[in-house]
């Protein structure tokens, strides 16, 4: 197995979750980080299937792989898949521990 760092973007959402400050989160400006185990590298253009801990699991096509120096593995650049996300996945995403958000700024 090859561990890698997930790296997505979502699509804007109509009811966006809120920050700290209770502004709402524009998902233009965030990614979402996680770790995992894969059998091989995927491919720019390929789908993964990723899981949510609770929740339905992520469709997420790959755009491109970087090797980082600094965290000793590739850091997989993707995009949620369809072209908008359901609440339902949306929520799963942010309820989850093992993702972490990211401002871009």
């Amino acid at each position: 197995m090859i561990q890698i760092e997930l790296n997505l973007r979502i699509p804007v959402v109509k009811e966006p979750r809120k920050n700290a400050d209770g502004y709402p989160i524009n998902s233009a400006e965030v990614r979402f980080l996680r770790g995992i185990d894969v059998p091989a590298l995927p491919k720019p253009g390929g789908i993964l299937q990723v899981e949510t801990r609770g929740g339905p699991s992520l469709e997420c096509e790959v755009q491109r792989l970087d090797w980082s120096e600094s965290k000793e593995r590739f850091i997989v650049s993707c995009k949620y898949a369809k072209r908008s996300i359901p609440a339902d996945e949306y929520n799963a995403l942010f309820d989850d521990p093992d993702w972490t958000m990211k401002p871009l700024l």
